[in-house]
């Protein structure tokens, strides 16, 4: 699977032990910086993760800051995308599962190195049900994004 990654500063250090983690599984992932630990801001790097996974060029992102809190939050703002934050296995794979969830958000002072594998493995492992009940509720999703953000869904990419 090809996977998009970023962080701000105070994910770097995360995201550099889960590039390798990546690669051993066989993923193909595209680093979207930062590239060290000086202070950046959160938002520039999950909007670069959303639009690898909107454009296509990665099937799902991960995105890692402080708390994870922001992160999703910027996101979330890119129609198409659904990004969560999750610091346990059950979010990870049920997001997908029902939610299509295509961005996982990552908070590096909250986890650890182990259960961010744990936590991508779950996400990454996890499928999209199309259950009758969770394709009504994206497409409820996206009717939000069409009504207050004028934004059609998403034709490739958003890992549909």
């Amino acid at each position: 699977m090809k996977i998009a990654i970023a962080s701000d500063h105070a994910g770097f250090e995360l995201k550099a032990r889960l590039i390798p983690f990546l690669t051993g599984l066989g993923h193909a992932v595209e680093d979207l910086g930062t590239r060290d630990t000086t202070p950046v801001d959160y938002p520039d790097y999950a909007e670069a993760v959303g639009r690898a996974v909107l454009e296509g060029r990665a099937e799902r992102g991960i995105m890692i800051c402080g708390s994870g809190v922001g992160a999703v939050v910027a996101a979330n703002k890119l129609p198409g995308i659904r990004a969560c934050v999750c610091h346990d296995t059950y979010s990870a794979h049920q997001g997908v599962e029902h939610d299509q969830m295509n961005v996982l958000v990552l908070g590096a002072r909250i986890i650890g190195v182990e259960l961010a594998f744990e936590l991508v493995r779950a996400y990454l492992g996890a499928t999209f049900s199309a259950e009758a009940r969770h394709i009504r509720r994206i497409a409820k999703i996206h009717a939000l994004e069409e009504k207050y953000c004028g934004a059609k869904p998403p034709t490739k990419g958003a890992g549909q």
